[in-house]
């Protein structure tokens, strides 16, 4: 069995955002040598995420003002987390989202239905932060 290891890094200039990374993903896969096995990928952060869904504008704008309304930024004093930083949404944000996806791996592709893709949440951006893909497989 193989195991292959990879780290990316994403920046997000803003506050909140969503990145399309399946072609990064895919990449390692590639890179990886696997034909069959699993690959997960998650944030290695505690307020960015990783998720399948599908890479559609309106769904993307939808999740935005949906995750607003369970988990608002502001006023910052509601939350007791904040103190030194105010990003206790982001947390709550990234709880809601997900932190990882396993995607299986047959034939040397992502084994995805119609439509997925995955996707890098940030809810508290503007500083480098790291993704791990971990493969493992034949």
């Amino acid at each position: 069995m193989k195991s292959y290891r990879k780290e990316l890094t994403v920046n997000y200039p803003g506050r909140r955002g969503y990145l399309n990374i399946t072609g990064q993903v895919q990449q390692a896969l590639i890179e990886s040598g696997v034909q069959e096995g699993l690959l997960l990928c998650n944030a290695m952060h505690i307020t960015a995420s990783i998720f399948i869904n599908d890479d559609e504008g309106g769904l993307h704008h939808d999740f935005e003002v949906w995750l607003e309304k369970l988990a608002p930024e502001k006023p910052h004093s509601q939350y007791r987390h904040n103190g030194y930083e105010d990003n206790a949404d982001a947390h709550l944000k990234r709880s809601v989202m997900g932190r990882e996806v396993v995607v299986a791996v047959t034939g040397g592709k992502l084994d995805f239905g119609p439509w997925e893709q995955i996707f890098y949440g940030e809810f508290d951006g503007g500083r480098p932060k790291r993704l791990l893909i971990k493969i493992i497989g034949e």
